[in-house]
């Protein structure tokens, strides 16, 4: 079945077979779901037991956030902390909501439900259809398949590593950090997203070593505002150039 519907972003008439949108968002559903279990290892290796590692991934649903917390824990760092370094890590999603609900236009009493599959891949898998109804069902099947399976290979992995025994001697501490640089990686297209991915590192990197465990993490955060503030100097200069070459 397809539909042609003007594209409230562009108002440009297209027509998408909704079970191309439905196997692209079962496609990113699966393959992001299952690296739920890597989570479920690193948070049971971490020290966290079996119902704190499943109420992880049932109420925050955000895997950046949730191999955040969990790293800074496994690091000996400070509760606080942890939760504030996911925290901001989580805040982009707020920025995804305030597009995807204009986009979406859900009913009101839908909108507190969704909130809770506004993460990366919805969004990313949504905002790719070009019409609205494309973009509603790529949102809900991929919400909904890797929810799912999120979860569940969440429990998985929790129950593997109590059967394992000492995940770091199997180098599973690995798996998180592994697996979300994996997702990064391809979302950083352009000069200004690497250059603040790099500045990330090397603050995040450089000051583990002398700073508690989870505070690196939140100066990480400083590098986006720093490479915006510097790319936006070379353009003030780029401008005022040809400006003092004409006074001249």
């Amino acid at each position: 079945m397809t539909e042609q519907t003007a594209d409230p972003g562009t108002g440009a008439a297209e027509s998408t077979p909704d079970a191309a949108v439905v196997r692209d968002a079962l496609g990113v559903g699966v393959a992001v779901g299952l690296s739920g279990f890597a989570f479920g290892v690193t948070s049971a290796g971490s020290g966290l037991t079996l119902p704190q590692t499943c109420a992880l991934s049932l109420l925050v649903f955000t895997g950046a956030s949730q191999f955040a917390l969990v790293g800074a824990l496994a690091a000996g760092g400070n509760p606080l902390t942890a939760a504030a370094g996911a925290f901001f890590l989580g805040v982009r999603n707020a920025f995804y909501g305030l597009r995807l609900s204009q986009l979406l236009a859900l009913p009101r009493a839908v909108r507190p439900f969704a909130a809770q599959w506004v993460i990366d891949e919805t969004t990313a898998v949504a905002l790719a259809q070009p019409s609205r109804r494309g973009a509603r069902i790529g949102f809900t099947v991929t919400g909904l398949t890797l929810y799912l399976l999120w979860n569940l290979a969440t429990l998985l992995g929790a129950l593997g590593a109590e059967a394992i025994g000492d995940t770091d001697a199997w180098g599973l501490d690995a798996a998180g950090p592994a697996v979300f640089l994996a997702l990064l990686a391809p979302m950083l297209t352009t000069i200004t997203e690497r250059a603040v991915a790099a500045l990330a590192v090397l603050l995040g990197l450089g000051l583990l070593p002398v700073l508690p465990a989870g505070v690196p993490v939140l100066v990480a955060a400083s590098a986006a505002p720093v490479v915006l503030w510097a790319r936006g100097r070379r353009a003030d200069d780029a401008a005022e150039g040809p400006t003092r070459e004409g006074e001249r």
